[in-house]
């Protein structure tokens, strides 16, 4: 493609980066339906933490721009898009914000324009469900008037080492020139290379079994801590010892939430089902990491038990909120598991997280959560979330005489504190 302009549709942590790095090399412009996020960009600050200022305030200043404008994006000729694909209560794929974005890609997309995809889906969803809203509502031919791709995210949040450039890019095309055109594209700001895959479902399921596979690994060693923990074994040592085997797997347990692997698997089960198979590794996962907050809130209680501390009425420390460690994102939180499980015991609960927005726990979660370290003492602390902040901490200092410390993370030595995974 000559005198490539791209759109990219949906600003959050994937769209950001992406659309940042794009810019560097050609004209781009993102475009988010959130008012408020588009303003705060403009202005040089990303609220994710993914692109810092400095970077976003260069790109500003060499042309990217940010509206919620859609006159704005019609005269570009490739669309990203990258919204998220959550799930339902029943952990149904929602797929409404493709459907949205979809619908705004058709109604600004011309002829010889191209749309890839970069949201998780399981595969099918790119050609079955998505370009047939662009065609009707453009009015052209697909394959014929416009083209399409696949390229599965790859965004780490949190994460300032493997950055977008710096992680290799899976692409795809509906036909065979498309793909190597948009491979093309990719590849002048990927630093890492880019994967040209043979077909968009191969794109689409080589990223719904990444994290899949992830999930499952954890919810091995998810399940290994539950077992241990009743032998008097501690899993941290456990794993320590075998990961000096060149091949084992180096997977730790814990909470598996956020708008990835904790949800991704459920793309891919819905899609096994609808082939009238029944994934039952992939089901067995899912369940014991969802259920991973409950179990840590009975440890608590169980080590509180045992230094004769009153539980109801109790004083406890919550250490972060966020899905992950470093980032803002609480978006399926396996975090607020713990919360609800504690809460039946009638304890008084505090959630420290300086990284968090109290507006989006409040309006997620209905919780309220402080951003600043509290001066008061606790019958418990757990630390949650291995955000940086919380290893600086003097956690002693915040326990009462016969408080307990359980780590869900591991990452404190085992003879400061009283419980963990």
């Amino acid at each position: 493609m000559e005198n490539v302009k791209i759109a990219v549709i949906g600003l959050g942590y994937v769209g950001l980066p992406l659309a940042r790095l794009f810019s560097t090399k050609y004209t781009t412009i993102g475009f988010d339906m959130n008012k408020n996020r588009v303003e705060a960009l403009m202005q040089g600050h990303d609220a994710t933490l993914e692109v810092s200022d400095e970077l976003l305030q260069s790109a500003l200043k060499n042309g990217f721009k940010c509206t919620a404008d859609m006159e704005d994006i019609r005269e570009c000729n490739f669309y990203v898009v990258a919204v998220p694909t959550p799930v339902d209560e029943k952990h149904n794929p929602d797929l409404t914000p493709l459907y949205n974005a979809s619908t705004t890609i058709g109604k600004v997309i011309g002829k010889g324009d191209i749309v890839v995809y970069e949201s998780t889906v399981y595969p099918g969803v790119t050609e079955d469900e998505c370009i047939p809203i662009v065609e009707k509502v453009s009015g052209l031919k697909f394959n014929r008037d416009f083209f399409a791709g696949y390229s599965p995210e790859r965004i780490n949040p949190g994460d300032k080492q493997h950055t977008v450039e710096k992680i290799k890019k899976v692409t795809s095309g509906s036909t065979l020139e498309i793909g190597k055109k948009i491979n093309e594209i990719y590849a002048s700001v990927i630093t890492a290379g880019t994967h040209l895959a043979p077909s968009i479902k191969v794109a689409e399921a080589a990223k719904v079994i990444e994290n899949s596979q992830r999930d499952i690994n954890i919810a091995f060693v998810n399940e290994l801590a539950k077992i241990f923990n009743r032998m008097g074994i501690d899993t941290q040592e456990v794993l320590e010892a075998a990961c000096t085997k060149w091949n084992f797997l180096p997977f730790k347990p814990g909470l598996v939430g956020g708008h990835c692997i904790g949800v991704d698997p459920y793309y891919l089960a819905q899609c096994a089902q609808s082939y009238g198979y029944n994934p039952e590794i992939i089901l067995a996962g899912r369940r014991m990491n969802d259920g991973m907050g409950e179990y840590v809130a009975n440890q608590v209680i169980k080590c509180m038990i045992r230094k004769n501390l009153c539980i109801k009425g109790s004083n406890i420390l919550i250490l972060g909120i966020t899905f992950k460690e470093n980032c803002p994102d609480v978006r399926n939180t396996k975090v607020i598991d713990i919360v609800k499980a504690l809460e039946e015991y009638e304890v008084n609960i505090t959630i420290y997280d300086p990284l968090a927005s109290v507006e989006d726990v409040k309006r997620i979660y209905a919780r309220e959560i402080i951003t600043s370290l509290p001066d008061s003492k606790y019958e418990a602390i757990i630390l949650a979330v291995a955000h940086h902040e919380f290893k600086e901490l003097d956690l002693s200092s915040l326990k009462s005489d016969s408080g307990i410390l359980f780590d869900v993370k591991g990452i404190l030595p085992p003879h400061q504190v009283d419980g963990r995974l």
